[in-house]
């Protein structure tokens, strides 16, 4: 049985709250999608709106603790929550329910908890430093493991394209193709994280990620057994969490692949 300490609890409360709004903008958003400009503009309002809800709502129970979102500066002592309100906002704006939110609690460099939650579907991931990932579930809550596959020719990854960089997006995603069984592109890292976690996913490749979009739920993959490397390092099977946070290149792999899966990246 999982235990949920009472800064979690607090955490997975405040995003249940705010995402609430959020489900009904989704709603709209899907019967938006024969107008271009009107689900770009109501897109904009439910990313501000989301937003503006989760700063409120951690402000309740987390009153001492700093939000921080992508692109905002962390601060440099203490704890903070580092936080996407819409990871997947192109989905959403698709009214493809591919989406989450992320949201991270951190002292420093350390992740200490993580929740990844996709009001969409009510699929709720949660991982605490230590303690295990796990998948909220009605009655109890399952535990979470990264599958145990041992060779990249079964494996399904995921793959995030590089940002205005289409070149480098497809060899990643061709060799990746070579090597692996398939490739999924789903334009939500948090969630390719925690399907990761789940064993649903064997690999994710992520260059150039936000810390708000993959601090969650490289916690959920550690927790759940998994492995964090940056994408320089992918070949040494050496974990350097600081190094990853940093430069946002992260591949995040079960143990038995974490070596073969440098073959895609050269």
């Amino acid at each position: 049985m999982a235990y949920i300490s009472p800064m979690l609890t607090n955490i997975v409360t405040a995003v249940k709250k705010a995402s609430v709004n959020l489900n009904r903008d989704f709603s709209e958003i899907e019967r938006l999608q024969n107008s271009i400009k009107g689900s770009l503009d109501f897109t904009r309002i439910a990313f501000d709106k989301i937003q503006k809800g989760l700063r409120n709502e951690f402000g309740k129970v987390l009153p001492t603790v700093a939000v921080v979102f992508a692109n905002e500066k962390a601060p440099k002592e203490g704890m903070f929550l580092s936080v996407s309100g819409i990871e997947g906002l192109a989905n959403f704006a698709h009214g493809n329910p591919e989406f989450a939110i992320s949201a991270a609690l951190m002292n420093g460099q350390t992740i200490l908890c993580g929740v990844v939650y996709n009001p969409a579907r009510d699929e709720l991931f949660f991982a605490e430093k230590g303690k295990g990932a796990f998948k909220e579930g009605f009655r109890s809550h399952e535990r979470l493991r990264v599958s145990s596959r041992q060779e990249l020719e079964g494996a399904l990854v995921a793959v995030k394209p590089v940002a205005n960089d289409t070149v480098l997006s497809a060899k990643i995603v061709n060799n990746t193709l070579s090597f692996c069984k398939d490739v999924r592109v789903s334009g939500a890292v948090a969630l390719d994280l925690a399907y990761v976690a789940a064993g649903k996913l064997d690999a994710v490749i992520a260059p150039q990620c936000l810390l708000s979009g993959m601090a969650a739920g490289i916690l959920l993959v550690k927790e759940a057994g998994g492995m964090a490397l940056d994408m320089e390092q992918a070949d040494t099977r050496t974990e350097d969490l600081p190094m990853v946070l940093n430069s946002g290149n992260l591949v995040a792999v079960n143990f038995n692949l974490s070596q073969k899966i440098a073959k895609i990246l050269k």
